[in-house]
């Protein structure tokens, strides 16, 4: 019994357009940006078939990944896009080993929650986001949220009776982050949000709030009954941090960091 056997294919023009249309066809966009070069590069260098293949997947694999980032960042709706980057222990009053703790997401993969209460200007919000986008960095899926957000949603699913649904939604990703609760005034909606989110998370997902105040406060804000329900659930598997001092935007300010000259 004979095998067939096939001549190699010289890697003309012609056949580097088939390439290009076949990743086309199976989607593979980010491997097709670059094996023009990468098959010129393999000619001119001798590189053994499996080489291309491998550089050619790599290449899909990195962008696909990159790609995937992008939307769960966009999706997110972070406030700003800082990272740990712009993190400056030495402006921070947590004990480096809490900031350490909380870099390891450890709690988030336990479905634990965070708190963080103190002073406006305190660093409460970019450590939230900080560690939101480090969770998004390792694989995980993040929604960042204010009460007025939840207050919102809560009005306009309430028309057709739709509210569970919403929260739902909102809640079906690995971390919830809710920002600058106690800044403002808390609506009556925006209250029933809050609790309708603790409650969907509470053991399921791992919520990350900042407050100008103390949880314990939270009834000044909010119908005591609400505030008792949803605190209980909110602190039950928590970490609690306190950022105390005084706010890191004013003192930058002051000192002629917060600004730039006019020329």
């Amino acid at each position: 019994m004979s095998t067939a056997t096939h001549a190699p294919v010289p890697l003309t023009e012609p056949v580097v357009e088939q390439v290009i249309a076949l990743m086309r066809t199976t989607r593979m966009p980010h491997a097709r940006a670059v094996v023009t070069e990468v098959l010129a590069t393999a000619k001119a260098q001798r590189w053994d078939p499996c080489e291309v293949v491998r550089v050619l997947l790599e290449a899909e694999a990195t962008g696909r990944n990159r790609s995937m980032l992008a939307t769960r960042r966009k999706r997110a709706g972070f406030p700003t896009g800082k990272t740990f980057d712009v993190w400056d222990e030495s402006l921070s009053t947590l004990p480096v080993a809490t900031t350490s703790f909380l870099r390891t997401l450890e709690w988030v993969r336990r479905r634990e929650n965070l708190i963080a209460c103190g002073p406006s200007g305190t660093g409460k919000t970019l450590l939230l986001e900080s560690l939101g986008q480090q969770a998004i960095d390792e694989g995980m899926s993040v929604s960042w949220l204010s009460l007025e957000d939840l207050g919102a949603l809560v009005r306009r699913h309430r028309i057709d009776d739709s509210v569970n649904k919403a929260i739902a939604r909102v809640t079906n990703v690995d971390l919830i982050c809710i920002d600058d609760i106690g800044l403002l005034p808390v609506s009556g909606d925006a209250a029933e949000g809050f609790y309708r989110v603790v409650e969907a998370s509470y053991e399921k997902r791992s919520l990350a709030i900042s407050s100008n105040i103390h949880p314990s406060g939270f009834d000044e804000l909010m119908p005591k009954t609400i505030a008792t329900a949803t605190v209980d659930r909110l602190m039950h598997h928590a970490h609690l941090c306190q950022t105390s001092g005084e706010s890191v935007r004013l003192m930058q300010a002051q000192n002629g960091k917060g600004t730039h000259p006019i020329n």
